[in-house]
């Protein structure tokens, strides 16, 4: 544990893929109960599609989730580059979600920066004003980025708002949830795999603030880890 930062290490990719399947659910069910609503953000990348097949076979009260992309890359509907793409195969198209309980980020609007204000009111009308979501699932890029908070890039500085636009990064402009928004969660949960992680995962877990991912000052978050990304730990 470090600053509110608790931490499981596993040996396996599918058996962190498990257990944060199994966290999102108790979460869920935690949250339905006390507030009637389990309201998610869900990032991108290989381990959570392991998670959100795994997250596809449990018990979940999917009449009372709603679904939210933490960022997207603006690319046309059904593209393979598209976060939401590959989160219907692995969860959307598996489950009984209410189709209009899952929320894609408008990245196929004409004005980005409308399409992005037009989302933060989505997140507000279901989440409340300000929007604090009952879960927002995070990975970690091997530059020490975080949903699409990347180095440099300005919306890492936007305080004044839940969604923000990007400037292209690795040939994709993007659409992402802000430090706000993701800093009111009531749980942030953290995936993160692979040796190449290992020094960003170490800074991560000591609030490095030189890097993207630790300036997220979530009260409440939790790692999932397997052996090689804890290697530095």
């Amino acid at each position: 544990m470090n600053q509110g930062i608790n931490v499981e290490i596993l040996k396996t990719v599918q058996e962190v893929a498990e257990r944060a399947a199994e966290q999102m659910a108790a979460e869920a069910v935690e949250a339905v109960a006390e507030r009637g609503r389990f309201v998610m953000a869900v990032s991108g990348g290989h381990t959570p599609w392991l998670m959100l097949s795994a997250l596809a076979k449990l018990d979940v009260p999917w009449a009372q989730v709603e679904v939210f992309q933490v960022d997207e890359r603006v690319a046309p509907d059904g593209h393979a580059d598209r976060n939401l793409t590959h989160l219907r195969e692995a969860l959307l198209d598996r489950v009984p979600l209410p189709a209009n309980q899952m929320h894609p980020m408008p990245v196929e609007a004409a004005d980005l920066q409308l399409a992005a204000a037009e989302y933060a009111h989505t997140l507000r009308r279901i989440a409340g004003t300000p929007a604090v979501l009952d879960l927002i699932h995070l990975g970690l890029g091997r530059n020490g980025h975080t949903a699409s908070l990347v180095p440099g890039d300005p919306a890492l500085d936007v305080r004044d708002a839940d969604v923000a636009v990007t400037r292209p990064y690795q040939g994709r402009q993007r659409m992402t949830l802000t430090y706000p928004a993701i800093d009111r969660a009531r749980c942030v949960l953290w995936v993160v795999t692979g040796s190449e992680k290992a020094p960003m995962l170490a800074r991560l877990m000591k609030r490095d603030s030189a890097i993207p991912a630790g300036r997220v000052t979530s009260p409440r978050a939790l790692i999932i880890t397997d052996t090689p990304a804890a290697a530095e730990a």
